[in-house]
């Protein structure tokens, strides 16, 4: 039987282990944290100061761009610090703290883009009916109803991982505290969490992506055969597009991750692909959602008093 000791902390191993690589990875990752806050900061401030964007679709966005730079900062100011740094140690509460923030705010981002995507839904295909149904009541209970479900499910990953004993090395194969990464350092039976990790994030994941996928196959299909306007439906068919590659960039690398067992074989993809929902799409919501938007080019006109 294995030894089972006390673990004050972990060693995280980064990205990579290359010494010559690692200065290239901090300018690329700072460049990216900072286009993260500059781009979502600037769209949470419009929504909030400019009254012609107090509408339901404005207010998701909002809702979308904070939780994009409190996902951001949960992982990459470490990261930023261990590649400059030889002291990658993270303590054990810091290590609990992150994983328990990092499936929080990733849950309500995967229900949030699935209310997003019911928004627009009812705006193209029930336009009569959009004040009725996206009241301001119903923007914020769904809001809400995506920020407390996920609260309680990130809980129950954090309370169920901080409960294992370790009794293998403490080096922990990924560049931020995560389950899949712990579980594989754990000398306790972890089927059950293993199950949960597959199942219910599995679950959420794909669940909601099909759902995201249904509102834009509806949406599509409106503008199809019952919307013969070419110039909206080449308006709304390329934002669709864009907004759904950002889903799919977001819910494919999830379900890739989250679904598969946890192995030491799946450390490096695993790696990869967190690098794709941690931070490369939160900095392309702001881009994909706002760059065709008239509404706030106007409004990032009137505020900052430049020509676009």
């Amino acid at each position: 039987m294995e030894n089972v000791t006390t673990v004050n902390g972990f060693l995280l191993l980064g990205l990579t282990s290359v010494q010559e690589l690692q200065p290239l990875f901090f300018v690329i990752f700072l460049t990216i944290y900072l286009i993260n806050l500059v781009g979502n900061g600037a769209i949470l401030l419009m929504v909030i100061l400019e009254p012609k964007l107090h509408s339901p679709m404005y207010f998701f966005l909002g809702n979308l761009s904070c939780l994009d730079i409190c996902y951001s900062s949960v992982t990459l100011p470490k990261v930023l610090i261990n590649l400059v740094s030889t002291h990658r140690a993270i303590s054990f509460l810091g290590c609990i703290t992150q994983l328990h923030f990092f499936h929080f705010l990733g849950s309500t981002e995967t229900i949030l883009l699935v209310v997003m995507a019911f928004d627009r839904f009812v705006a193209i295909c029930n336009p009569l009916r959009y004040p009725i149904i996206m009241c301001p009541q119903v923007c914020v209970l769904s809001a809400a109803v995506a920020w407390l479900t996920s609260f309680l499910y990130a809980l129950m990953h954090s309370v169920m991982t901080a409960h294992l004993n370790f009794c293998h090395s403490q080096k922990l194969s990924h560049f931020f505290c995560d389950v899949k990464p712990l579980l594989e350092l754990s000398c306790d039976n972890t089927l059950l969490n293993q199950w949960l990790l597959s199942i219910v994030t599995g679950s959420i994941s794909m669940g909601a992506f099909f759902l995201t996928l249904i509102s834009y196959y509806y949406i599509i299909g409106f503008l199809l055969f019952k919307n013969r306007s070419c110039r909206t439906l080449h308006k709304a068919l390329s934002t669709c597009a864009s907004h759904f590659t950002v889903v799919c960039l977001f819910y494919g690398p999830v379900g890739f991750t989250y679904t598969g067992p946890a192995s030491a074989t799946s450390v490096i993809p695993d790696r990869m692909v967190a690098i794709i929902y941690s931070a490369v799409t939160p900095v392309l919501n702001p881009l994909v959602y706002t760059l065709r938007n008239k509404e706030v080019m106007l409004t990032l006109k009137k505020m900052f008093g430049r020509k676009f």
